[in-house]
């Protein structure tokens, strides 16, 4: 429920019709882990901490169905998950006694999902589509005491009644990284391309569950997602390589403030921080110290730099909206990413403050 101009707003739930696990097309043989340095992962929060990316597509063509696109992402999925099968691991503890993701191919959660709105009905809900978002995106915190069987990574298709569609992705705040470093998203909707253009495949895709689950009954007391409500406000910056320093934060300091002073103080931040493919540190990150140094070559940007704005499944069909958000974040979350072989050495920084009302 959501208030808009004084007058209350219910925007009706969307109904979960099937829920399948996804894994990669072929063996992931070997299999790669990331380490994960974190002094108490319970009190840092990693176990509850993920990244939601929403696109929004209007339908492509008149001709398109529901289940056939649904059947294809599943299929353009499967094969992008050879390219990073991290995002099909789970976590585990290693033989040294520390916690790692291992890309097992125990595979991610796929959710179908319907609401009897149009798209340009939700959208034109401003004040309560922020609130109401989270019904087009799935989670379920990671288990604390037995981690190993929560996936890391959910994708959840949701059909309006228009016939457009939304892609909300949640993943696991450690594996964000790789989301955006690995350009993971255009990979796989070039896959997705040129599933479509192959003229050699069959017109139906191998996960062609069309009735699975299609039985008019909401899966939504079976499956159950646990709200993750837009916690904070978020600012990004890209940091020039020269100002790339192992041995102090002072740039990461500078990027906090600026958020703090933009949007309000946050508490204890965490800082993530992936300095390779195969290993993530996360700490309690503190801005005291900072002697307040001239540091040129840190520029705010926004979260349209990571691209998701271009990433179309079908030709010419761009997204016509995109979201991000954190959930669960409580205290604040600082987040240094490698950029991408354009920009070697330098980084982006994504500093979340929580509303001053958490």
């Amino acid at each position: 429920m959501a208030i808009s101009s004084g007058v209350t707003t219910l925007l009706p739930k969307a109904h979960i019709e099937s829920v399948q696990t996804i894994t990669p097309f072929k063996i992931t043989d070997p299999r790669p882990t990331l380490a994960v340095s974190a002094a108490d992962p319970i009190s840092l929060g990693i176990f509850q901490n993920c990244l939601h990316i929403l696109l929004y597509y209007t339908k492509a063509t008149q001709e398109d169905s529901s289940w056939l696109h649904a059947g294809w992402i599943k299929e353009s999925l499967s094969r992008a998950l050879v390219e990073q099968p991290l995002f099909a691991g789970r976590f585990r503890v290693n033989d040294s006694g520390e916690l790692e993701v291992v890309a097992n191919d125990s595979g991610i959660r796929l959710i179908e999902a319907r609401t009897p709105m149009t798209m340009a009905e939700f959208l034109s809900y401003k004040s309560s589509r922020e609130d109401a978002e989270d019904e087009l995106v799935f989670w379920k915190t990671i288990d604390e005491h037995s981690p190993q069987y929560s996936p890391l990574f959910y994708v959840q298709v949701t059909y309006f009644q228009c016939g457009g569609s939304s892609l909300g992705i949640s993943c696991s705040v450690l594996l964000a990284d790789l989301l955006f470093k690995e350009n993971f998203l255009k990979k796989w909707a070039n896959i997705h391309h040129n599933l479509l253009s192959d003229k050699s495949l069959t017109v139906t895709p191998f996960y062609n569950f069309r009735h699975v689950g299609k039985n008019g009954k909401s899966a939504n007391n079976i499956f159950v997602s646990i709200p993750s409500k837009k916690c904070g406000k978020t600012m990004i910056f890209n940091v020039a390589a020269e100002n790339v320093d192992s041995e102090n934060d002072d740039a990461l300091k500078i990027c906090v403030e600026e958020a703090e002073s933009k949007y309000g103080f946050g508490k204890l931040f965490v800082k993530i921080n992936s300095s390779s493919c195969s290993a993530v540190k996360v700490e309690n990150f503190r801005k005291e110290g900072l002697a307040k140094p001239k540091i040129k070559g840190i520029a705010e940007a926004g979260w349209d730099f990571f691209g998701a704005k271009e990433v179309g499944f079908r030709e010419g069909n761009k997204p016509a909206s995109v979201s991000y958000w954190f959930g669960f974040i409580s205290g604040g979350v600082v987040m240094a990413v490698p950029s991408s072989a354009d920009r070697e050495g330098a980084y982006s920084v994504i500093v979340t403050v929580p509303n001053l009302e958490d």
